[in-house]
């Protein structure tokens, strides 16, 4: 795995996981084989993350009775995630939609350079100090 897939994973790790509990509650397990399934994320890379959330009062916790062995505690999102959910899907979409501008060569040509500051004289690959 690239580096740059490992970075974007852990910096959409948070908004994946309150979007599956702004669908239904769900235990660390179930989300963490849910992200699995989904972004190739590790099961060791959720607990750190629920616990984080919790501290920050984005998600709350219950146990509930299992069929099969312990109790399991079960993770809901609170208010306070769901406006943090909102902002990070609009930011998430914003950033989404200017990197793929930039990919598919869409994005706007650069500013001329008096808009910019730098001298018009200034070639391309050197900044205004180098240009004589």
């Amino acid at each position: 795995m690239s580096e740059i897939e490992v970075q974007l994973k852990k910096g959409v790790l948070g908004l994946c996981v309150l979007a599956l509990l702004s669908r239904r509650n769900s235990y660390a397990y179930e989300i963490a084989s849910r992200m699995a399934d989904a972004v190739d994320m590790g099961e060791g890379t959720i607990y750190p993350l629920m616990r984080r959330m919790q501290k920050d009062g984005l998600v709350s916790t219950y146990l509930e009775e299992s069929p099969s062995g312990p109790p399991r505690k079960y993770y809901s999102i609170t208010e306070a995630g769901q406006t943090r959910l909102v902002a990070q899907v609009s930011e998430w979409r914003g950033f989404t939609a200017a990197v793929d501008e930039l990919i598919t060569g869409d994005a706007p040509v650069a500013t001329a350079p008096e808009t910019t500051g730098e001298p018009a004289n200034v070639q391309e690959g050197e900044s205004s100090h180098d240009a004589s």
